[in-house]
């Protein structure tokens, strides 16, 4: 680790402050940082023509980014005559971000450099119905041994982002009403985490974090995206205008409990009949193949089930994907996306489930909306959720207030 490495310095308090809050100094190094965040090197002529600021500010500016281990030298540029320029470029390595993407039943665990490559990561097993303390604790614990393990120390952590399983008021980090989740109603998580890791810690809803992994990584020139996570339950991340959507409350998306046109009149656990999740999630089609006389619990039995090629099987998964495309034909019409990307555990069972899902939506959908409409697999895979926790940190504290604080505390 390097001497310039930023040491025991942290954005402090829990992150709910409203955009545009503490603004930064138009000249200030935070500012200034923005120019260089996407890693390029650049010479200081660079840098003053991209940004408009004074040598002599330019120079004040890197020498603050420097100090704490934000911009690194990183060679000389080509010369025209004379002596050839110095060029600097971001550090991603400086510092850490700690990202948990919880299930059900599992939690995928990693440790990422402040460009969100993952550099770190476990899967660990979890009841999320032992409620709050217990999840938290075991999350916590093995944070601290990915940490060891990785020979860097919770001093150098900048962040922490948590996808949970139900609804999340964003701004809070509060779980809210979420029906699989009991204990967790209103459980302020960056509060209890704070205690053990001293941080900024962000929460979401999972889908909305795999939506902004899935995107960043794999789609960042489509402005319009819908990521669908089909698992033990069904939910939607929105992309428009290349911007993560949460709605008023954090509630946007919640495509579980829309009712199916004409669907079977099936109790949902959210309290109505007929909802999207009851009849075509994970848990309803395991569900279903049980009342078949199918031996199975759980949803990645039924990948296991479709891969040694029982047509019953992928039946009823693509029965599935015809529920799931009558609801989603309503969001194309009034979103209009480029892509819709599938993802979660049922989605492994590949084009059976996409098969269902093309023949309504664009069967049901207006043809303009669907002129250019892709429904894919996710690329991310398992990975979407760490990866959009890693962004959605990211976006918080590299952001120029938050980079004025932290090189205003290490002055």
């Amino acid at each position: 680790m390097s001497e310039t490495a930023i040491k025991g310095t942290h954005v402090k308090g829990t992150i709910s402050e409203p955009k545009g809050s503490r603004d930064s100094d138009p000249r200030s190094a935070g500012i200034l940082f923005q120019y260089v965040r996407d890693g390029q090197p650049r010479t200081r002529a660079d840098i003053v023509a991209a940004t408009g600021f004074a040598r002599p500010t330019v120079a004040a500016r890197i020498d603050e980014l420097e100090r704490v281990g934000l911009i690194v030298p990183t060679g000389e540029a080509s010369s025209t005559g004379g002596r050839p320029p110095a060029t600097f470029a971001f550090n991603p390595g400086v510092r850490l971000i700690l990202v948990a993407d919880l299930g059900v039943r599992h939690g995928r665990l990693a440790i990422t450099d402040l460009a969100a490559r993952v550099l770190s990561e476990r899967s660990v097993e979890i009841t999320i119905s032992d409620g709050p303390e217990s999840v938290l604790d075991t999350v916590v614990a093995e944070f601290l041994e990915m940490l060891e393990a990785f020979g860097r120390p919770l001093d150098e952590v900048l962040g922490v982002g948590v996808g949970l399983p139900g609804p999340v008021e964003h701004h809070a980090g509060r779980p809210i009403s979420p029906p699989i989740m009991p204990g967790w109603d209103g459980f302020d998580v960056p509060a209890y985490l704070q205690r053990q890791i001293p941080a900024p810690i962000l929460v979401d809803n999972d889908v909305n974090i795999m939506a902004l992994g899935e995107h960043r990584a794999y789609w960042q020139d489509v402005q319009d995206l819908i990521y669908v996570k089909v698992a033990t339950g069904i939910g939607a991340g929105i992309i428009t205008d290349g911007e993560l959507r949460r709605g008023a409350q954090g509630a946007a998306g919640d495509l579980g409990h829309i009712a199916v046109p004409q669907g079977r009149q099936v109790p949902c656990r959210c309290g109505n009949i007929g909802c999207l999740e009851a009849l075509a999630s994970g848990y309803a089609v395991v569900e279903s193949l049980r009342e078949q006389g199918y031996d199975i619990q759980w949803a990645d039995q039924i990948v296991d089930l479709v891969r040694h090629g029982d047509t019953n099987v992928m039946q009823t998964v693509r029965h599935a994907g015809r529920d799931i495309g009558q609801v989603l034909a309503s969001g194309v019409n009034l979103l209009n996306p480029t892509v819709i990307v599938i993802g979660g555990q049922v989605a492994n069972v590949g084009e059976h489930l996409l098969a269902g899902i093309r023949e309504v939506v664009y069967s049901r959908s207006l043809p303009l909306a669907t002129q250019h409409l892709r429904i894919v697999v996710s690329k991310a895979g398992g990975q979407a959720g760490v990866l959009g926790a890693a962004q959605m940190v990211i976006q918080q504290v590299l952001a120029a207030p938050a980079i004025d604080r932290l090189v205003g505390s290490a002055d």
